[in-house]
C-alpha cells in the first residue's frame, strides 16, 4: 500500500515526502476541509518548513513545545484538536509527537512550553510534547503540525491515544489547519577540537 499523500495534501504541507499519506489528516480531511474558512496554524517561533529551534528538541536542556496560534476557525466549530507527527520517520506509522484537544473553538494560540488542557500519549506512551530526535545520520526530518476543527466537543479523558482520537474525530472534522517545522541533528563531534596524537 503506498504511503503517497493526495495531490492536494502534498501541495499544502512544505516540502513533501513519500510518507505524507501516513499523516493523520490523510485519513480525517479532504481538499474541500483544508483551510476552510481561512482556517490557518503558524508560530511565532519558525516559519513553515522552517527549522525547529534546538529549544523545541532533546538536543537541549529544559526543551519544551513551541507556540502555535491558529486564526479563527468556521462557524460551528465546538474545539480543536491537534496532532504532531513525524513524515519522515521510517515504518509504516508517522511516530505521534504531540496529541491535544479540549482547545476552545476560536481563534487562539499556545505559549511556548504551555500545558494544554487535555493531552495525549504520544509515540512514548507519555502525555506529553514528544522532543524530536531524528537519527544524526538522516537528513532533516518534517514535523507535521495538524490542527482539527471539530463540529462536537470529545469527551475523551487525558491519556487517550492516538487511535482514540482518530476515532473520535472522524466524520466531524469540519476544517483543518498544517503548519511544518523540519530538524536535522548535528553529528556527535561536529564542532569538536581535532584529535592530534602528538598530544599526551
Amino acid at each position: 500500500m503506498s504511503n503517497a499523500a493526495p495531490s492536494w495534501l502534498a501541495g499544502a504541507i512544505e516540502g513533501s515526502g513519500p510518507g505524507d499519506g501516513k499523516l493523520t489528516i490523510a485519513r480525517l480531511v479532504d481538499e474541500r476541509g483544508l483551510g476552510r474558512g481561512g482556517f490557518t496554524l503558524s508560530s511565532p517561533a519558525f516559519m513553515d518548513g522552517g527549522e525547529l529551534d534546538p529549544s523545541f528538541t532533546a538536543d537541549e536542556e529544559d526543551a519544551v513545545a513551541p507556540p502555535l496560534e491558529w486564526t479563527a476557525p468556521p462557524p460551528g466549530t465546538m474545539e480543536l484538536a491537534l496532532v504532531v507527527e513525524d513524515a519522515d520517520a521510517a515504518g509504516a506509522e508517522a511516530p505521534c509527537h504531540w496529541l491535544v484537544w479540549g482547545i476552545a473553538g476560536q481563534r487562539g494560540k499556545l505559549l511556548e512550553g504551555e500545558v494544554p488542557p487535555r493531552v495525549g500519549k504520544n509515540a512514548h506512551r507519555n502525555s506529553e510534547w514528544l522532543l524530536p530526535e531524528p537519527p544524526r545520520e538522516d537528513g532533516a526530518h518534517r514535523y507535521v503540525f495538524q490542527l482539527f476543527a471539530l463540529d462536537l466537543p470529545l469527551t475523551l479523558m487525558p491519556g487517550a491515544g492516538r487511535d482514540e482520537l482518530v476515532a473520535a474525530m472522524e466524520g466531524h472534522v469540519v476544517a483543518a489547519a498544517v503548519l511544518t517545522g523540519k530538524y536535522k541533528r548535528q553529528s556527535e563531534d561536529a564542532g569538536g577540537e581535532p584529535w592530534d596524537d602528538d598530544l599526551v
